[in-house]
């Protein structure tokens, strides 16, 4: 009679290797969590938003980035009529089609920085839920894409400007003030990308602000010198209100950066720098808060 053994057991040694890990995500602490080389890590994702942004513009459209010269030409046209001919109110020497185009192509590429940029979080949620990268990817591709759009507008200004030149003989005005239009470009994109991220980070819990956006936008370019020169409102009671507005020595500035006007002065570009400063600290301030946990209300 075969006697079955006790089953031995055998007791095993499993060595457990040290894994060497290329990326860690630790939970951000600090309120100026802002991992810029990070950022620079995540550049091909940033080029890769780029192009998403610029498809979805064009996608599906007959014209395409027509829409861009066609936009600025309809508004100038309109400004023509009733801001020129109707309320007759002067440019402050300046050829009326160059003084309104120039105002709408800086003004256009603020407002389409503010507005992309506002609904980061919202219109986004769905890819923060699923795979990580640094949240601040995305406004600074709706910049860079918008640069785009800008562009193509300014390429438009300067085309009208040397035909001008060549038909009705308007000077151009080409000197050392043309090195300030990279500094004023630069103001505007820091507004935009400020503003917006602060709208952004508060429309996760109070929505109403995205309905507001749209609106306000259009009301702050009336209380920015986009149609009328800062002069005119020399002798007006609301002359204080707008020339407290940050962007209004912007938009004199890109103007003073293309046809030279004497009347600007450049000193006045300081309370904008101020303010860009102001809302880009804000902004990185309340982004880095509510990247935290905004999945939690969006």
């Amino acid at each position: 009679m075969e006697i079955l053994s006790e089953p031995k057991l055998i007791k095993t040694t499993a060595t457990v290797e040290k894994e060497d890990w290329d990326l860690v995500i630790e939970p951000k602490a600090g309120l100026f969590a802002i991992k810029l080389r990070e950022i620079w890590h995540y550049r091909d994702l940033l080029i890769l938003f780029v192009k998403r942004d610029l498809t979805a513009q064009y996608k599906q459209t007959i014209l395409g980035p027509l829409w861009h010269v066609i936009q600025p030409v309809l508004t100038t046209l309109t400004f023509l009529v009733v801001f020129h001919k109707i309320a007759g109110i002067r440019t402050d020497g300046i050829e009326p089609v160059l003084f309104y185009m120039s105002g709408i192509t800086i003004w256009n590429y603020f407002t389409a920085c503010f507005t992309h940029t506002s609904n980061t979080f919202v219109g986004n949620a769905g890819i923060f839920g699923k795979v990580y990268f640094p949240r601040l990817v995305l406004p600074l591709s709706a910049l860079l894409s918008n640069m785009v759009r800008l562009g193509i507008q300014f390429s438009l200004l300067l085309a009208v400007m040397f035909y001008l030149h060549l038909v009705n003989g308007t000077p151009i005005a080409i000197g050392f003030h043309w090195l300030l239009l990279p500094v004023i470009i630069l103001l505007m994109a820091g507004t935009g990308l400020g503003l917006g991220i602060i709208i952004s980070s508060l429309t996760t819990k109070y929505r109403d602000l995205g309905v507001l956006v749209g609106f306000g936008i259009q009301l702050l370019m009336y209380a920015t010198p986009v149609a009328y020169p800062l002069s005119f409102l020399k002798s007006k009671s609301i002359l204080a209100l707008v020339s407290w507005n940050p962007l209004s020595s912007v938009v004199e500035g890109f103007r003073y950066a293309l046809f030279g006007t004497n009347s600007y002065s450049i000193t006045s570009l300081g309370y904008s720098v101020m303010f860009v400063l102001l809302v880009l600290l804000v902004g990185a301030v309340l982004f880095s808060r509510v990247e935290r946990t905004f999945m939690d209300t969006v």
